[in-house]
């Protein structure tokens, strides 16, 4: 496929990332389809996305972004990014049904923060169009853009996705296909062992937070971060990392599955290792 420009967004899955990433392309005035199967979810994104913005300002980015149930929706956008949970099933069953709604010609991405590209370009016709496009959370603020080739990935679509993220203003960063890719290999290697760290009891939380934030400069302390990104979401990824790669710095920590059978998944619950308000 040639370069391709790109003027219509569609994105599938409404949660935390899809409506995080609508919300980034409406910003940047591209038309947005967002799509999901619950119109309840729909409604969230609607709350989560003008609860960030000034009225005025939801006004006009709602002109922007048309909300559906029908996936069928998407079949003339120009680029389709799948958001959904992070599930190789149900993703694979997602991008099939893409194959079948979009345009032969329309650049297929996924959001995955670990999932083989390769492994899920099995479910898309024509993969050459099919590419990672790892959003960081919350989209609209960080900078980052992991963009994830496989094996099959054409070069113009490599060139299609880095020239438009540059558009939306962030940083494209481009990886080979591997479990986890780049950013949460590093991440997860770091949480898991701030996490063994607790709960062998060399220090607590705090401290093991504050090592890493006024030691190493990093903005967010690992133990915080987990909690941020949702426990259920850290086992999800330490669990598919260490099966495929058979690595015991990814075995999910005793503490982390404890929290989870408790119903304590981090911020969005009120409490995961901390208390929220």
């Amino acid at each position: 496929m040639a370069f391709k420009r790109i003027r219509n967004i569609g994105v599938i899955g409404a949660g935390t990332m899809g409506s995080g990433i609508a919300h980034l392309f409406g910003l940047h005035d591209y038309e947005i389809t967002l799509v999901d199967t619950e119109e309840s979810q729909l409604q969230k994104a609607k709350e989560r996305i003008s609860g960030q913005m000034e009225p005025f300002q939801s006004f006009k980015l709602f002109e922007l972004i048309n909300f559906s149930t029908e996936i069928g929706r998407v079949g003339e956008c120009d680029i389709v990014i799948e958001a959904v949970f992070e599930n190789e099933n149900v993703k694979k069953e997602t991008l099939n049904t893409l194959s079948r709604v979009c345009d032969e010609q329309a650049v297929i991405a996924t959001n995955s923060s670990s999932i083989s590209i390769n492994s899920l370009a099995e479910a898309v016709k024509n993969p050459e169009r099919f590419i990672g496009m790892h959003f960081m959370n919350p989209p609209v603020i960080m900078p980052l853009v992991e963009v994830v080739k496989g094996s099959l990935t054409s070069t113009e679509t490599v060139k299609t996705v880095v020239f438009l993220a540059k558009r939306l203003d962030k940083v494209p960063a481009v990886v080979n296909d591997a479990p986890g890719f780049v950013s949460n290999r590093l991440l997860f290697a770091l949480i898991g062992e701030a996490m063994r760290l607790l709960e062998s009891g060399v220090a607590t939380k705090e401290n093991i937070d504050a090592v890493m934030c006024h030691g190493m400069h990093h903005p967010m302390g690992p133990i915080t971060l987990a909690d941020f990104i949702g426990l259920d979401i850290c086992l999800n990824i330490m669990a598919y990392l260490y099966e495929t790669l058979a690595d015991e710095k990814y075995k999910p920590p005793r503490i982390l599955e404890n929290l989870i059978k408790e119903g304590k998944l981090g911020r969005k619950t009120g409490e995961g290792f901390y208390r929220y308000d």
